[in-house]
């Protein structure tokens, strides 16, 4: 009779260390998801002062659209490096998604006061980092469905009973998706110089 209740027991324990395990696997994936964003942000952060600076010596009279780039870029920089340091915090990804909104935003102006500059649009760099920057928007929003489908799997993984008494009793926090404010905020700026 002692076998089976050591069997059982045993049993037990295998069952919630493969529940802790689970847990740990799907928060590394979502952890790796969000790395993969932050390859593909930080290639847009950098495109974008090299797409300001061309554009500078064409828009001489439109120094806050310019300005407003780089704040937004600045800004969306900053918030990228606290969401890398914990993808884990709500509170960083939500300031990274504030941040990136402000970026879109910011850089649709830039494009849409470029549309009135002919000689901006035919500028061979100009038509180079626009098309680089359309292929990383392109990326950008690959990277953030990938992050946001590891971070539905662990929040599910961490939610089923019985592993959310494992994950609360191990300090498993939930994890926070990547979202975009409004809806017509979710259309990449269109980047077209020809």
């Amino acid at each position: 009779m002692s076998w089976i209740i050591l069997g059982i027991i045993v049993l037990v324990i295998f069952f919630f260390i493969s529940i802790y395990n689970r847990l740990v696997s799907s928060r590394n994936a979502y952890k790796n998801a969000f790395a993969q964003i932050d390859v593909q942000l930080t290639r847009r952060y950098d495109l974008i002062p090299n797409l300001v600076e061309t554009a500078k010596g064409y828009m001489k009279h439109e120094r806050e659209t310019l300005e407003a780039v780089i704040a937004a870029r600045n800004s969306a920089v900053s918030g990228l490096r606290n969401a890398a340091s914990n993808p884990g915090s709500p509170a960083a990804v939500q300031q990274l998604a504030g941040a990136d909104n402000m970026l879109t935003a910011s850089l649709g102006r830039l494009f849409a006061v470029a549309e009135s500059y002919p000689d901006l649009k035919a500028n061979q760099n100009m038509m180079q980092l626009s098309e680089e920057l359309t292929s990383t928007e392109n990326k950008v929003a690959f990277a953030r469905q990938g992050y946001n489908d590891s971070v539905m799997s662990y929040n599910n993984t961490r939610e089923v009973f019985p592993n959310s008494i494992i994950a609360n009793s191990f300090g498993f926090q939930p994890a926070q998706l990547l979202e975009i404010e409004a809806p017509e905020k979710r259309i990449a700026p269109k980047v077209s110089f020809t």
